[in-house]
């Protein structure tokens, strides 16, 4: 399998392919806000960083970390201190993983059946590390003839690992985060009321703070705006209701869109396709 430099070009060729794709990225591509996409993700950081906001969670990035993502999860990289950002990303189709699961080993466990106090952080030891960096390496440089057995295999050994240090890291999962109190709070009333309308004013006056103060310590805790964060909360609710069947009109009300103009602006910019599209590609 060809290594990719690129996210995006992972992205699409994951899309197009209905299987997976590798990107090893050294810099910085265009800076993302809160963004969210329809493949799952596994990025694995070989230089490190600051901070991965992923739906309401900070978590500090070091060298040697996997965050696991999934189609519904609103993300940004923020604040990362060095010129050279190292990481290794693997954009898997949601469909390949169930195909390639059976009976007794669910290889979509780490991204669709998780416990009530998931961590998407997994600090892995060096020999992880190795384990990890061998299947991306065996995947990357099969060819020939066979190469395709070659990648498969070694893409669900890999997700075995996963899900394995998944199920070890699940008693470390609060050691995981990065903590700020007021952030911390400010983010949990901003889920918990996520199908209401949200005001910077409101959050302001709700946690006795001024306007301009509460957007500067969200703005430098989490490296986006509140009103962005609100945003791509929303449109990933209303990604996993329209995944489920939900009617577009019940999606908009219920994920906190009170204009369906915007609503649907918001979400075809982020998502790439139309709230009606997704729906009928969700159940096709």
């Amino acid at each position: 399998m060809e290594e990719l430099y690129s996210c995006s070009q992972a992205m699409e060729n994951c899309s197009k392919t209905q299987t997976f794709s590798i990107a090893h990225l050294y810099k910085e591509e265009k800076t993302m806000d809160m963004h969210i996409h329809d493949c799952y993700e596994i990025y694995y950081s070989i230089s490190g960083g600051k901070q991965f906001l992923i739906d309401n969670r900070c978590y500090a990035i070091e060298p040697g970390d996997i965050f696991i993502i999934n189609q519904y999860e609103s993300h940004k990289i923020t604040q990362v201190d060095k010129m050279v950002h190292e990481r290794i990303v693997l954009s898997i189709h949601p469909d390949y993983t169930k195909r390639l699961s059976t009976a007794e080993t669910n290889l979509d466990a780490c991204f669709s059946d998780r416990p009530e106090h998931f961590s998407h952080k997994i600090s892995l030891t060096r020999e992880q590390q190795n384990r990890f960096l061998y299947y991306v390496n065996k995947i990357t440089g099969a060819e020939g003839y066979g190469h395709d057995i070659i990648e498969q295999t070694a893409f669900m050994e890999l997700m075995v690992l996963i899900n394995n240090m998944l199920k070890t890291n699940e008693t470390q999962e609060s050691s995981a985060y990065v903590y700020n109190q007021q952030v911390d709070d400010i983010l949990a009333y901003i889920n918990l009321n996520i199908s209401n309308p949200i005001t910077i004013e409101q959050l302001a006056g709700e946690f006795f703070l001024s306007e301009s103060y509460i957007c500067r310590i969200f703005k430098a805790a989490t490296g986006t705006t509140i009103n962005k964060y609100i945003s791509a909360r929303r449109i990933s609710i209303a990604k996993s209701l329209l995944s489920d069947g939900v009617s577009v009109t019940e999606a908009y009300e219920r994920s906190g869109f009170t204009d369906y103009s915007n609503f649907f602006k918001a979400f075809t910019r982020a998502v790439g396709i139309s709230p009606k599209k997704y729906a009928q590609c969700s159940v096709l």
